[in-house]
């Protein structure tokens, strides 16, 4: 029935289409647009096409749809679903002359309001969800005092929320995966829906292959899936109340995955992310060490000595493996300069390039982490164990002593916008063009003569070396041509799966304007860590605040996504630090680093970091850990956040640390219902949370509390063989789990 010719490369990522005119281009699904013979919308829907770019206007007239592209008379759909966007408009009135807003609407960039008579306003278009926001009132930020609504921002102040009620959850379609035979799926309806979407591959299943019966959805698993080591089947259903949960089902050569050994380190969905700084990690060839001799530099911001040789010294040890890890992120190894640069008041000092982020060549190894032969015997040894290797790239700049700066200077923004002042440090205002600092040309990756080179520098580390993937450096600072171009090069070119996952701060919808079939896998969801940091360090901010924020990146993200959900990293300072309240929310947590000796004050903060990693590795997405967190290692921010990794001598805490974080990684790597299973919350009070995981006949139940006493929950019906993994106190009475709880803990119940 289906003769794939392989027109879409990958899962073809849903369009979320606005009513209005859509822009599709269509490079981010077809590698090759001479093999697209023609394209199909739904019929409400007006087309235009020019070259790579379909315009499709109109409105759905349901909530799901297919854009169909052709090819030898064969249809590949790529699903369209609905936004549900409302227009909200804010408003100001009061004794100001210059009235702007920021917040998580527009990634807290400030915008002005539009002046009428003695009124401000201005309008977003908004997805349902709760936005944080504030004014700022003649550069000063204030709370809007019309909105009764605020939440504790976290650092001494007060932010306005705005709420826009999602679908009722009691109305909304939910799917959940039931059972499986050699040829059959069902599925079950929790919900009535009038739409139901299947796909295999990026063919939609048609009702001869799918059932719909009232309840229950009815799939034949086609028999071309038999020739496909890893295909997926994926579920989508609507009513009018909205879109249902997404449904990801995993085959292999023809039936469905039901044990985790069948899984392999190429299903991206399986990753566990260690990240370490090289220099900071571990040093195996102390004669490769090269300190910056400049004594502006502080010791903390000059290089230690980390290297590959020491990576590889912790993979032979079996380190990683042991600890569950089956992803190593590097830092950067590219050479970087070794002179001093920058600068910090207090204490004054400058620094050196130990983090790799100021290259001065985009392919040759830095002798300080050391040479090509070690970091192939590294990728090596590491997929001898099964492990991946992705490798942090720098795109967005270069040092000034990099010499393309003098060959091309046109490649590259000025420093100087139209008005005089510096470009630097402009996130958001200029965030395509700023310079992070001085010494660090931004290329400019708006032209594309200068993205053709760019992209093969990033394809020679995938080509010269057998690298997994990608973590990329300041993604929303680099034109999306840049994504689309560099994924394009990796289909076409390597036939191995690549990773690629990247780094942008702002809203949830700027971070998912990168991600699709065309461009990045993934972003790191620094929204919901954000969140999670307040909620899991601070005892007086409500589970809901962090069940909320998981809720709205799964509406943007989907329930089977492979964004990056962290226990910390190089730029924040240690998530431990600030629950043991040695780092205070509302101070500069960089200036506490470089003036104090941060050491945990408090050991009820080692409970609340293993439920932050428990947290990690049971919600959808790919779970990281940044190096010492395992062990609950102290910091500010930048550089202290960045000491070398202890990997002896630990304390009975740090030691039970790496213990129960071993437990959570085997937990996420042997349970299906973690890696594809859908995610349900069951109850959220103010100290406890409750919610799901399933995947067939495999379940999962999560259980946290935040509070200081031992509490009693009740967790919803169980049916099957129960386990408590964490020696909590389970009870069940008339098919209903009650499990008691100790002061800051968490339970994972795996039901079969």
């Amino acid at each position: 029935m289906y003769k794939d010719q392989e027109l879409i490369k990958g899962n073809a990522s849903p369009i979320l289409f606005m009513a209005g005119v859509n822009e599709i281009n269509l490079e981010d699904y077809v590698l090759d647009l001479s093999k697209l013979d023609s394209i199909t919308a739904p019929a409400e829907l007006k087309q235009i096409r020019k070259n790579n770019l379909l315009f499709l206007e109109g409105e759905l007239s349901s909530w799901l749809g297919d854009l169909n592209l052709w090819h030898q008379g064969q249809a590949y759909s790529v699903p369209l679903q609905k936004a549900n966007k409302s227009k909200i408009t804010i408003t100001y009135s009061g004794p100001a002359k210059d009235v702007k807003v920021k917040g998580e609407f527009n990634a807290w960039n400030p915008v002005a309001l539009s002046k009428d008579q003695d009124n401000y306003s201005i309008d977003f278009y908004l997805n349902p969800g709760n936005y944080q926001y504030v004014f700022i009132l003649d550069g000063k930020d204030r709370r809007d005092q019309s909105n009764p609504d605020s939440v504790d921002n976290g650092m001494g102040a007060w932010n306005s929320v705005i709420r826009i009620p999602r679908p009722d959850p009691n109305k909304l379609p939910r799917i959940e995966t039931d059972q499986f035979s050699e040829k059959n799926i069902t599925l079950s309806l929790l919900q009535s829906a009038q739409e139901v979407k299947v796909y295999w591959k990026n063919f939609l299943m048609d009702d001869r292959q799918v059932k719909v019966t009232g309840q229950t959805i009815a799939i034949q698993i086609p028999t071309q899936a038999k020739n496909e080591k890893r295909s997926f089947i994926r579920v989508w259903a609507a009513n009018a109340e909205g879109i249902s949960n997404d449904v990801l089902i995993p085959l292999d050569n023809g039936s469905v995955v039901q044990q985790a050994n069948q899984l392999t380190r190429t299903d991206k969905e399986a990753q566990v992310l260690y990240f370490m700084m090289v220099d900071r990690f571990n040093n195996g060839r102390p004669e490769n060490d090269e300190p910056v001799k400049d004594k502006s530099i502080h010791p903390k911001a000059n290089y230690y000595g980390g290297d590959i040789a020491g990576v590889t010294q912790k993979l032979k040890d079996g380190y990683f493996k042991e600890l569950g890890i089956n992803t190593l992120w590097l830092s950067p190894i590219t050479l970087n300069p070794k002179g001093a640069y920058g600068k910090y008041p207090n204490p004054p000092t400058t620094f050196s390039g130990y983090h790799g982020y100021w290259p001065v060549s985009l392919q040759q190894v830095d002798y300080r982490f050391g040479t090509k032969q070690e970091l192939e015997e590294l990728i090596r040894i590491a997929h001898d164990q099964n492990i991946n290797v992705i490798l942090d790239y720098v795109a967005h700049h270069v040092h000034i002593e990099h010499p393309l700066y003098k060959l091309h200077p046109e490649w590259f923004t000025s420093l100087y916008l139209p008005d005089g002042s510096l470009n630097t440090e402009r996130w958001d205002d200029q965030r395509l063009t700023t310079w992070f600092d001085v010494f660090m040309p931004t290329l400019d990756l708006r032209k594309p003569e200068v993205v053709g080179p760019m992209t093969d520098t990033a394809m020679y580390w995938v080509e010269q070396y057998d690298l997994d993937g990608f973590r990329h450096d300041a993604s929303k600072h680099i034109d999306l041509l840049f994504w689309r171009e560099l994924t394009k090069k990796v289909k076409s070119n390597v036939s191995r799966p690549i990773f690629q996952i990247g780094e942008t701060y702002g809203s949830r919808e700027l971070v998912n304007s990168y991600v699709s079939t065309g461009m990045l896998d993934g972003q790191f969801d620094f929204n919901v860590y954000d969140d999670a940091v307040q909620t899991f360090a601070r005892d007086e901010v409500s589970f809901s605040r962090l069940a909320n924020s998981i809720t709205e990146s799964i509406s943007w993200f989907g329930d089977h996504n492979l964004m990056g959900y962290i226990s910390g990293n190089q730029d924040r300072a240690r998530f431990i630090s600030y629950a043991d309240g040695s780092v205070k929310f509302n101070e500069d947590a960089k200036l506490a680093g470089w003036t104090r000796k941060i050491e945990i004050q408090d050991t009820v903060a080692y409970k609340k970091l293993i439920a932050l990693n428990a947290f990690n590795m049971t919600i959808p997405g790919v779970p990281v850990i940044y190096y010492g967190d395992e062990i609950g290692d102290p910091g500010g921010n930048d550089p202290d956040n960045r000491r070398m990794m202890r990997f002896d001598k630990l304390n009975n805490h740090e030691e039970t640390n790496r213990a129960t974080t071993t437990k959570l990684i085997r937990l996420r790597r042997e349970n299906l219902a973690l890696t594809y299973g859908d995610f349900h919350i069951i109850s959220t009070t103010d100290k406890q949370w409750v919610y799901k995981r399933k995947y067939f006949g495999n379940e999962v139940i999560i259980v946290f509390n935040k509070s200081a006493e031992e509490v009693t929950i009740p967790i919803g019906s169980i049916d099957g063989e129960v386990n408590t993994n964490f020696s909590s106190q389970l009870r069940v009475e008339n098919q209903e789990g009650i499990l008691t709880l100790p002061p800051y803990s968490f339970e994972i119940i795996t039901i079969k």
